[in-house]
């Protein structure tokens, strides 16, 4: 049995199908990998309108999931949505990469800590990104600011960046280091200062409910850890109603069997953000995802979102 992998043509898209091919060949699988072009991949310059921008990077491999034309699709976890096909269920997660976000500054600006990173942007600096998550946690820490949409992949964006288009970047660390691109994160933005979108850094895999042979295949590759952190961490964004574009953050860190799920809820010019953190038992991830999902409601975020 050969494992047809549907994946995204980028590199980073190329990256994670890679991981999840080659862990699977170390299993006893033969794979295949399929490219398929998504609506986002062909929106590079300009916003994808309407519903499609939820589903931008995901609709034309699920689709191919569902037509039984591929076996597994392979995703960065922060960008699946929440509300799943019903017959297509997440079989299986990667190890996590380091989830924080990163502050881009040009090439050749040394490394230091948050601090001394910002320290070195111009007052009114052009900031790219263009997750509302981001910009309303970060609103509040360079409030003279702007923050600006900035598309394409992440060698496009790095090279808009040194171009002179934006003073800054951030972007996801886990996709940088994926790329062997470690040396361009000028700082990594502590979870307590910026907390990363729901499922950041982890690869998640994605098959058909009925299909018992992927499934037992994607099994061996699971890594328990991610799958309780994504699991407490989609908990709280379907508990919030919430979908892909929302101001909300939020992070699942394990200790000995126990789960600390950190999430933060901002408005989108920064004037407001509501944090909450709890802990549970890794193995009731999902109680604790409600459970936060339940203290944030009672402090107004859902006015917030």
């Amino acid at each position: 049995m050969t494992l047809r992998i549907g994946t995204r043509g980028s590199r980073l898209a190329l990256w994670q199908a890679d991981a999840v091919a080659a862990a699977l060949r170390s299993n006893g699988y033969a794979t295949e990998q399929v490219i398929i072009k998504t609506t986002g991949d062909r929106s590079q310059e300009r916003p994808v309108p309407g519903d499609d921008s939820k589903r931008q990077f995901v609709k034309e491999i699920e689709d191919a999931l569902l037509a039984g034309d591929i076996d597994i699709a392979v995703h960065s976890a922060k960008d699946l949505p929440v509300d799943l096909p019903d017959t297509l269920t997440i079989a299986a997660c990667l190890p996590r990469e380091d989830p924080r976000d990163a502050l881009v500054l040009p090439h050749g600006t040394p490394a230091g800590d948050l601090d001394a990173t910002l320290a070195r942007l111009p007052r009114e600096a052009r900031i790219g990104t263009g997750s509302v998550r981001r910009s309303g946690q970060l609103k509040p820490i360079v409030p003279q600011a702007t923050f600006a949409p900035v598309r394409g992949n992440v060698d496009t964006r790095v090279r808009k960046l040194d171009a002179g288009e934006f003073d800054a970047l951030i972007l996801a660390c886990a996709g940088l280091r994926r790329l062997g691109l470690d040396e361009r994160i000028t700082t990594a933005v502590p979870l307590d200062r910026c907390v990363p979108a729901p499922g950041q850094g982890i690869v998640a895999t994605e098959t058909r409910v009925d299909d018992d042979g992927a499934r037992r295949a994607l099994m061996r590759i699971h890594d328990d850890d991610a799958g309780y952190s994504l699991t407490a961490e989609r908990t709280l964004v379907v508990a919030l109603g919430g979908g892909c574009d929302l101001p909300l953050g939020a992070i699942a860190v394990h200790s000995e069997g126990t789960l600390e799920l950190h999430a933060a809820v901002a408005s989108l010019d920064g004037s407001r953000i509501l944090r909450h953190t709890m802990k549970g038992p890794a193995s009731a991830a999902a109680d604790l995802g409600h459970r936060v999902a339940d203290a944030l409601t009672r402090a107004g975020a859902r006015e917030l979102l």
